[in-house]
């Protein structure tokens, strides 16, 4: 079996691998302590993460979903096998396609085959095995804390500082978007919630035929339609073409939320590795100029 490292995204590590017979996967680790989107201590985030990638499964092998890029699973059915205490390993099929990259944005016929994927997804009765998705984010009451007192961020390796003294130039801004996030959140009418991806951006999609092949379900979950709609476009003429196709008229509202949401997230998920110990690394200065990205970008952002 030969391994080769394929340095992807952020947070998890991942391989190709072939075996002797030139059969190959796509190997996906991920960190079950710096998951926070699925949880605050690792056990939650592995049962989560479990039932994220069986609803994955479930969607390509039950449904017939061809569009989703799922984990294959063991002979037991499992499709997450636990790495010692603090990791996990799925499986994927290797698939061949022109991969996309995160921010880029989509030409117009790329946009539309993207909606009509979605459309079919949010049609889809959600697997039992989907959980049902708070808009309220995990994490902030910490975030908010850490807000007023930059101090309680404590001293966890060399960058600790620099975040502190971000979060000290940007504290009353953030203070501001959480709560008014929380109180928005929390108005939300959920009686339309459908079957989600959670992150179906570019960075997420592999092309083939100029056909939208999804990665990354651990996202995977029950919530409004604009969970997904609002990182694919905010054009008017598209939003519009979704609703006659689905049915749903999405709520400029909502869209907005989700935006913020994103952001309030990847400031969440950066101060939780900050608080940990950490080195200096070209992966952690990365995080550290793209943390003070997201908050200048909310700092210049209208609070509610």
């Amino acid at each position: 079996m030969a391994l080769t490292h394929v340095p992807l995204g952020f947070g998890d590590h991942h391989w190709s691998a072939t075996d002797a017979v030139g059969r190959r996967w796509f190997l996906t680790l991920a960190d079950l302590e710096h998951k926070t989107f699925l949880g605050e201590d690792p056990g939650t985030v592995l049962d989560r993460l479990e039932g994220a990638m069986d609803t994955a499964a479930r969607l390509r092998d039950d449904v017939g979903l061809g569009f989703v890029v799922a984990p294959l699973r063991s002979l037991s059915g499992a499709t997450v096998h636990t790495v010692g205490t603090h990791h996990a390993l799925s499986v994927f099929p290797h698939v061949e396609g022109d991969s996309g990259e995160f921010g880029r944005v989509l030409e117009p016929g790329r946009r539309d085959r993207l909606l009509d994927t979605l459309t079919a997804l949010h049609r889809c009765p959600p697997p039992e095995t989907a959980r049902t998705l708070p808009i309220a984010l995990e994490g902030t009451e910490r975030l908010a804390a850490l807000a007023e007192d930059p101090r309680g961020l404590g001293d966890h390796g060399s960058l600790s500082g620099a975040v502190a003294d971000l979060l000290d130039e940007y504290g009353a801004a953030l203070r501001a978007h959480l709560s008014g996030f929380g109180r928005r959140a929390a108005s939300v009418d959920l009686s339309g919630v459908v079957t989600t991806h959670g992150e179906p951006h570019p960075g997420n999609l592999l092309w083939r035929d100029d056909r939208p092949l999804l990665v990354d379900w651990d996202t995977v979950g029950v919530a409004v339609p604009e969970r997904d709609l609002w990182s694919v476009t905010d054009d008017p003429d598209a939003l519009a073409r979704y609703a006659d196709v689905s049915g749903h008229v999405p709520d400029p509202d909502l869209l907005d939320l989700y935006r913020l949401r994103w952001d309030l997230r990847d400031v969440v998920e950066f101060v939780d590795l900050f608080g940990s110990p950490h080195r200096s690394t070209p992966d952690t200065e990365q995080a550290l100029a793209e943390l003070a990205g997201v908050l200048a970008r909310l700092a210049d952002r209208p609070t509610d």
